[in-house]
């Protein structure tokens, strides 16, 4: 019973927590230094963290996945997808393999549009969420849907619009944030 009752107090202590996990970061993220919303805004003194940075998981938080980027801790806040499990959401943004290895076969235009964090037409739904991260799942619940929406700040919508075989055919955005999420 005491053995019981040790393992159940262990995983209590555990509960909230993973293990530490090796892996990069799925798409381009904006940070204020601490944390990374899923939201994703343009925001002033926020800085781009790259597709493919490495990272270590540590656990998680209230909403949050706790990461250590480029040697500082960072949260990944579920501000705006919480219609999803944390561990989906962290499985999301934290991936196993490097996306700089398939954006290097990417041809040289859809490159420059992820790199500068835009889209341009022609990208696959991959490609869309290198450039400016996932959609947030409390208003896009369904990634098969053909609109996506996003936000770059809490007035600035855009959306990616895909054909039948996933291909971004149109990006909808007002012309004073157009510049800021499209490549042409």
């Amino acid at each position: 019973m005491k053995r019981f009752m040790m393992l159940c107090l262990a995983a209590l202590a555990s509960a909230g927590t993973a293990a530490q996990t090796a892996g990069f970061l799925c798409c381009n993220m904006r940070t204020d230094g601490a944390w990374i919303s899923d939201i994703n805004y343009l925001g002033q003194g926020k800085t781009m963290i790259p597709a493919g940075t490495p990272l270590t998981m540590n656990g998680y938080g209230k909403n949050r996945v706790h990461v250590v980027i480029n040697g500082r801790k960072q949260d990944i806040g579920n501000d705006y997808s919480r219609s999803i499990s944390l561990e989906t959401f962290a499985r999301r943004y934290i991936v196993a393999q490097d996306p700089l290895e398939r954006l290097n076969t990417y041809p040289r235009n859809i490159q420059e549009a992820i790199g500068t964090a835009r889209l341009t037409k022609g990208m696959t739904r991959e490609q869309v969420i290198m450039a400016v991260g996932y959609p947030v799942s409390d208003e896009n619940p369904d990634l098969e849907s053909k609109t996506w929406r996003f936000w770059l700040s809490s007035w600035g919508e855009f959306k990616a619009i895909f054909d039948d075989n996933g291909l971004l055919t149109r990006i909808e955005a007002k012309a004073d944030i157009r510049p800021l999420v499209v490549a042409e």
